[in-house]
């Protein structure tokens, strides 16, 4: 029978399957020479060279049986070998390139082997043709097989690593809180590609300190995640600080900003099973602020390029994240303790009522708050009784608490009634709206320097609004005179235990202007409570203010051994563990002064009443067992009375008060304000006021609806300033 072109091949083919591990290992010498990057990962390189054995021996059946090359079954995990290499990351070029330097090498051994067997040079031409064609036509049918399974291996990786992105987005960063915002990139990361997460943070980036030049890098161990409880320990617990080893892959990534991939070390004590590891430092807006680290151990699979790709890009996110709440919490941090350094640090010494406070800020979602509160004593032992609340949350709140209750307190100084000064206050929100809107000459137009920015914490500095309570007490007369600029009314419980809420005037919210405020005057047995507070108390989100009043009163009428007692109990009952907004309360309890404290005469206005009034001071004195401040009140009384008669107008009175310091009152019908002046070398008059200020503590005037008061505060223990006679 004639040798034809198939059957010359067939021959070959038997002769050379005969030594096909002789022919696979070329064929992988040859790829290993080519094509070095497949060889690199040992999971890959063994599948490649079980893609090359099954191959091989798939085209020499073909060949030998004569089978079509459509019909020719490649090997039965070729399409799976093509995912897997979509899954590594290995380009489609490569794979493909590998089909055609496997190809080459076979037919270059089935020609050479061809003479062998026949000297008719057409009959080998003839089969060599044969082997061209079958061989490059089943090369072709697996390449295209495998291009379609890789593209969409690959197809299904993109779409997998954009939902992760976009998940990352969702999941990390729902907060602003640094530890909660690593430990969703660590759960988000473990859930889905790697089965060991450690996050950990620069101590000096939490602290908004820069990237330290020198010394060893401290972290802060922030998340930690596995998939199961047996996995390997992390090196530092969570919250716990440790010191970066220098060399370590995390050191590198830390200092030049550059992710790395590693495979394997089993020097490492504290994760022997680990095999595949992903190191990607967090930074954002320029700042590096830690490192996460992605391990394998459970999973077989090494990471590769685009897992590395996937996880630098869900670590930029978490770094935004990360950024932000440390930037909030910074910023918050600054607006806490700029609002606690301006609000009272304890109550000031005064008699007139024993006080208790609380001050709550709001939950880290909402921000600190503008509630602020205020014990400031006056003339006369009285006392003023201040809450107030400005709008908004943020430094810019806390900042504008800090220039209203300045005001307030100044506003105090001069001893205007309640109404008054909310009126002044009144106005200086107006101006302080116009100053942060850029219109301080509310013309409408942008002043000199534009608008001021937005607060980097979100708040406008535009328009800005405030509510507050004004109360003043006078031991003497047991009176109350409240006003409010709409601000919630206040509590008041009497001695017998009933609790009310006081029905004032409402009065506008600072900030509308043009609007009058009006002032209740309210007498109270000794021994009243007076709760005020800001409506963070009674409007939390879970009822109506009614409610939160009605809560408030019975939370007040109950029996407690202090204030501070009962300061508690109303916290308790009436807040959750974290408010929705920042809460002030200030409680006062009423103290009465007796008619064994104060003494009162009328003076007639006739300048030998000046002598009596001198004698009536120094007998009650006397009666008090005050003679060391004998002496000095005589003058400061001798000064006072006798203004009073010159320039003022009858009635005139004289009073004195025995408190912690002796205070002494000369009132008049007079509106007109004495003020100190320097006399000269000859002048006979000039000099009273003058010397009333060295011989007192403290003195001024305050104005009432007719006349004023001119007082003067005496201490015992001060000495007599020898400047005063000079």
């Amino acid at each position: 029978m004639d040798l034809t072109a198939a059957g010359l091949v067939s021959r070959v083919v038997r002769e050379l399957g005969s030594r096909a591990d002789e022919l696979i290992a070329e064929v992988e010498r040859g790829l290993r020479r080519e094509l070095p990057e497949l060889w690199d990962d040992p999971d890959i390189a063994r599948m490649a060279a079980e893609n090359v054995a099954d191959h091989i021996a798939a085209g020499l059946f073909g060949l030998e049986h004569a089978i079509e090359p459509s019909l020719i079954e490649p090997p039965p995990a070729d399409v799976d070998r093509s995912r897997r290499l979509a899954r590594h990351g290995t380009p489609l070029g490569t794979m493909l390139r590998a089909f055609r330097l496997a190809q080459a090498i076979v037919l270059d051994r089935l020609l050479a082997e061809m003479p062998r067997f026949t000297d008719d040079a057409e009959l080998v031409s003839a089969a060599t043709r044969h082997v061209i064609a079958t061989s490059a036509a089943y090369v072709d049918r697996t390449s295209e097989q495998g291009v379609v399974a890789f593209q969409e291996e690959r197809d299904r990786r993109l779409r997998w690593r954009l939902s992760m992105v976009n998940e990352a987005g969702v999941r990390i960063g729902t907060t602003l809180d640094i530890g909660r915002t690593t430990q969703e990139l660590a759960d988000h990361a473990v859930e889905h590609f790697a089965d060991l997460v450690t996050v950990d943070l620069l101590d000096a980036a939490l602290h908004g300190d820069e990237f330290p030049d020198e010394g060893p890098l401290l972290l802060r161990r922030t998340a930690w995640a596995s998939v199961t409880d047996g996995d390997p320990e992390p090196g530092a617990a969570p919250q716990q600080l440790h010191i970066c080893p220098e060399g370590s892959p995390e050191a590198r990534a830390l200092a030049t900003g550059q992710p790395a991939k590693h495979h394997g070390d089993p020097a490492d004590a504290d994760a022997p099973r680990i095999h595949s590891t992903l190191v990607v430092p967090l930074r954002a807006r320029g700042a590096t602020l830690g490192v996460a680290r992605f391990s394998r151990h459970h999973n077989p699979d090494r990471y590769d390029d685009e897992d590395l790709l996937l996880a630098q890009e869900i670590a930029a996110r978490a770094a935004v994240a990360v950024d932000n709440a440390r930037r909030y919490s910074y910023a918050h941090a600054t607006a806490l303790a700029l609002q606690r350094s301006l609000l009272p640090h304890g109550a000031p010494r005064q008699s007139a009522v024993e006080v208790a406070y609380r001050y709550l800020p709001a939950g880290d979602r909402v921000g600190v708050g503008g509630d602020w509160y205020d014990v400031i004593p006056l003339s006369g032992a009285r006392v003023a009784l201040v809450v107030g609340d400005v709008v908004g949350h943020g430094i810019h709140a806390a900042a504008t608490m800090g220039r209203l209750r300045t005001a307030v307190r100044t506003l105090a100084d001069i001893d205007l009634p309640p109404d008054e000064l909310l009126t002044h206050l009144d106005d200086i929100v107006l101006r302080l709206s116009e100053e942060a809107a850029g219109d301080v000459d509310g013309d409408g137009s942008d002043d000199v320097g534009g608008a001021v920015p937005d607060d980097v914490d979100g708040e406008a500095t535009g328009d800005m609004g405030a509510t507050c309570l004004y109360a003043v007490y006078d031991p003497v007369s047991r009176r109350f005179t409240l006003a409010r600029a709409g601000h919630v009314p206040p509590a008041l419980v009497t001695p017998d235990g009933t609790a009310e809420i006081l029905d004032l005037p409402p009065g506008p919210p600072l900030g509308l202007g043009g609007l009058p405020f009006e002032a209740t005057e309210v007498e109270l047995p000794e021994g009243s409570l007076l709760a005020l507070y800001t409506d963070g108390l009674v409007e939390p989100h879970d009822h109506d203010v009614d409610a939160g009043l009605a809560r408030l009163r019975h939370a007040l009428a109950q029996p407690a051994p202090s204030l501070e007692a009962i300061c508690d109990n109303v916290i308790e009952t009436l807040l959750p563990a974290r408010p929705d907004d920042d809460v002030a309360l200030l409680l006062a309890r009423t103290r009465a002064l007796g008619a064994d404290q104060v003494a009162t005469w009328d003076v007639a206005a006739e300048p030998a009443a000046v002598a009596r009034a001198r004698s009536d001071v120094a007998r009650q004195l006397s009666d008090w067992g005050l003679e060391g401040l004998v002496f000095t009140a005589e003058l400061v009384v001798s000064e006072l009375v006798t203004n009073a008669i010159r320039y003022g107008q009858p009635p005139i009175r004289l009073r004195l008060i025995r408190d912690h310091a002796l205070l002494c009152e000369v009132s008049d019908g007079s509106s007109t304000t004495p003020h100190p002046r320097r006399a000269r070398v000859f002048d006979e008059g000039g000099r009273g006021l003058l010397l009333v200020a060295q011989l007192a503590e403290h003195w001024g005037t305050r104005h009432a609806r007719r006349g004023k008061t001119v007082w003067a505060e005496l201490s015992d223990s001060a000495e007599l300033p020898l400047s005063a006679f000079a």
